[in-house]
């Protein structure tokens, strides 16, 4: 772990003994093997110039603040990207956890991989494979001691004190329960505390953002908005169509999260959301999250996907909501972010999401490539940009917190 240390200056975990994930398994035996992309260092690594003297400050923050990621994908793609869809079939996917102990990060809102729980469908959402997928991770989290599944307040604040890191299950849409309103409850009872309304594709719900033509949040769609307020299961938007996000906004009697996204006012795709849906979010008390995944948060300053250009969309959306609704869920995993996203662009629907202004492509997305430099650089970016340590407290994790004090069940 010094090496990992040495890369990424942050301290690994104490309650990291260096599992792996299924190592209480047979390799070749009880299920197929496959390398797997580099955790610590798959590219160069980056670390976002500071001063010694901001370095130490950010140091400190990790340390003392809850570091909160909204919305992250933690598993580790295998090496041969190509190999993805065979992968995804055996319905297994490795954690990573030595990356994830040298991340500085103390809650992580984790979509796992079920858009593309791909076991008996390539369409993916598909009720059993769904399940199949949160049931296997769990398992494996069941054999080791940092990662902790959060499924009320207190475990999101003991788990830092503890030297874990707390797992909020997120799913990033609802089409898994077709039109059954009780597969809510279900999922809750799995441990799911924030879900989308839609993905990309229309549902039962509402419409999703690829949809030409957006009927916004169906009948059926606001009877689930009710149910997860009365089980204290959070919403997620980001995935919406506007007017679907503008109806889901105002339906709920709680706060929302947008937990990865960033502002079509700076990069004109449907990915992003537009200003009176930010607004709305914030003003009902909700919580942005910045999105990096590569070639969302572009901007015509900052056209090269990276880290500044990631920051414009959060100083932006800072701007237009305040400081008090504004965090990062910068959508990153372990591997080739960029090649899965052209392996699932037709499953996933992401061509036509980032359709919009010309843009060179990035290999990756310089300073934010994986979960283990992104939030310790987002931390030293707002640090050297003369953020005070009260607003780094809020964006990093407070805000975040104060949602789930208002719409968790306590």
């Amino acid at each position: 772990m010094q090496n990992a240390k040495e890369k990424y200056g942050v301290k690994a975990k104490p309650t990291y003994d260096g599992y792996k994930s299924y190592q209480y398994l047979d390799a070749g035996v009880d299920y197929k093997e496959y390398e797997l992309a580099k955790e610590i260092a798959r590219v160069e690594p980056y670390v976002y110039e500071v001063s010694d003297e901001q370095e130490k400050l950010v140091q400190k923050i990790i340390e003392d603040e809850y570091i909160v990621s909204l919305h992250e994908h933690t598993f580790i793609t295998p090496a041969n990207i190509d190999s993805i869809f065979e992968f995804r079939r055996q319905g297994r996917d490795w954690t990573g956890y030595e990356g994830l102990s040298v991340s500085g990060l103390d809650i992580v809102f984790e979509n796992y991989m079920d858009g593309t729980a791909f076991i008996t469908s390539n369409a993916g959402w598909k009720w059993n494979d769904v399940l199949h997928d949160l049931g296997t991770r769990y398992s494996d989290f069941a054999h080791q001691d940092m990662v902790i599944r959060a499924e009320r307040i207190d475990d999101l604040y003991r788990a830092k004190k503890e030297g874990k890191i707390a797992f909020v299950t997120s799913l990033e849409s609802a089409t898994q329960i077709e039109n059954e309103i009780d597969r809510v409850d279900v999922l809750y009872g799995f441990g799911v505390r924030v879900m989308g309304i839609a993905y990309s594709e229309a549902n039962a719900l509402g419409s999703g953002l690829r949809e030409k033509n957006d009927s916004g949040l169906t009948v059926f769609g606001h009877k689930v908005v009710e149910r997860m307020n009365k089980l204290g299961m959070t919403i997620d938007v980001s995935h919406c169509g506007d007017q679907t996000a503008r109806d889901v906004i105002a339906a709920s009697n709680k706060p929302i999260f947008i937990t990865h996204v960033g502002a079509r006012a700076l990069w004109d795709i449907s990915r992003l959301k537009p200003d009176d849906v930010l607004k709305a979010c914030a003003e009902k008390g909700g919580v942005i999250g910045i999105e990096a995944a590569p070639h969302t948060t572009l901007t015509h300053n900052h056209p090269d996907h990276s880290i500044e250009s990631v920051m414009e969309h959060f100083e932006y959306v800072v701007n237009l909501c305040g400081i008090d609704h504004v965090a990062f869920g910068l959508d990153t995993l372990y591997g080739d972010h960029v090649g899965l996203h052209h392996a699932f662009a037709g499953a996933l629907s992401i061509k036509s999401a980032h359709a919009g202004p010309q843009f060179e492509e990035v290999e990756y997305v310089k300073g934010l490539e994986n979960p283990t430099e992104a939030y310790q650089n987002v931390i030293r970016w707002l640090v050297k940009h003369g953020y005070s340590q009260e607003d780094i407290r809020k964006v990093m994790g407070r805000n975040v917190l104060r949602v789930l004090e208002e719409t968790w069940a306590k």
